[in-house]
């Protein structure tokens, strides 16, 4: 992303959550706010939203925002009380957080987190209490240093939300938020998804992959890191997590996308990974 400028892919992220939930029926992933963050301006194009491609890539910005917010219910379950929401965008869970006791903290880039606040002082969407707002330029402050500033509490677990963001990561930006997250207290925990390395496709999803990269590239948000499912799991054993949990399109189809009447699904083999690490 460049510099001072707001994330054209947090936009488009956002556009396909309100989209699932105009057309798809039951919803995988429900977000009675997703539409209003967006204000007047969101039209549904419906000859281009019910074709293939727009279909499976709102189901998989579903099934990953489902997956995270599964696995921090859980987290809160077992006594977790701090959310960090990192490369937050136009995330909605904080103004539908059905967690009293639950703190949240966004944390993006100033422009981005700018841009996000006006939008919601459009839609007259009030920031409700026990939401932290965490301005991090990464050039000049560290993310512990960022949450420290602002209340989080580092003698305590957290659950960490990491969507749509390590594609863009350079290795070395990865390694050194991995690594935050697993010097907190044991029964920490942090969700994100990844790409998997094209080396690994066929001739046909690699083609797709360089399609979709190229059109990322030229928004000015190119990506930049991919993995293995093994050198993914060397990279969190690395940096101090016990225990790993990765699931693939498929998985992802058997636990969300089951018994639809609409056909809505992850094509094969998927368009990225979602993994689950806990300290």
């Amino acid at each position: 992303m460049e510099h001072g400028r707001a994330s054209k892919t947090a936009l488009r992220v956002a556009h396909r959550r309100a989209v699932h939930q105009v057309l798809d029926q039951p919803c995988v992933f429900s977000d009675a706010i997703a539409v209003p963050i967006l204000g007047p301006g969101f039209v549904v194009d419906h000859g281009r939203e019910t074709g293939r491609r727009a279909r499976a890539f709102r189901a998989f910005m579903a099934a990953r925002s489902r997956y995270a917010e599964d696995q921090l219910a859980q987290a809160v379950a077992r006594g977790v009380k701090q959310y960090v929401v990192l490369g937050a965008g136009l995330d909605t869970f904080a103004y539908r957080n059905p967690h009293r006791e639950l703190r949240v903290f966004e944390v993006d880039f100033p422009a981005t987190q700018a841009w996000k606040r006006d939008l919601l002082a459009q839609a007259a969407i009030a920031a409700p209490e026990g939401l932290t707002f965490v301005a991090l330029d990464f050039e000049h402050q560290t993310l512990a240093e960022g949450l420290a500033a602002s209340g989080f509490d580092c003698r305590s677990p957290a659950f960490f939300g990491w969507l749509g963001v390590v594609p863009y990561l350079t290795l070395e930006a990865f390694r050194g938020t991995v690594g935050t997250i697993a010097s907190y207290p044991r029964g920490t925990a942090v969700s994100f998804d990844y790409g998997l390395s094209p080396a690994s496709f066929g001739p046909l999803r690699r083609v797709a992959f360089e399609t979709l990269a190229a059109r990322v590239a030229a928004a000015g948000e190119p990506f930049r890191l991919v993995f293995t499912e093994k050198e993914l799991e060397v990279e969190m054993h690395d940096a101090g997590f016990i225990r790993l949990e990765q699931l693939d399109g498929e998985a992802l189809n058997q636990r969300y996308f089951q018994g639809r009447s609409d056909d809505l699904k992850l094509p094969s083999p998927g368009l990225g990974m979602l993994a689950t690490a806990w300290v």
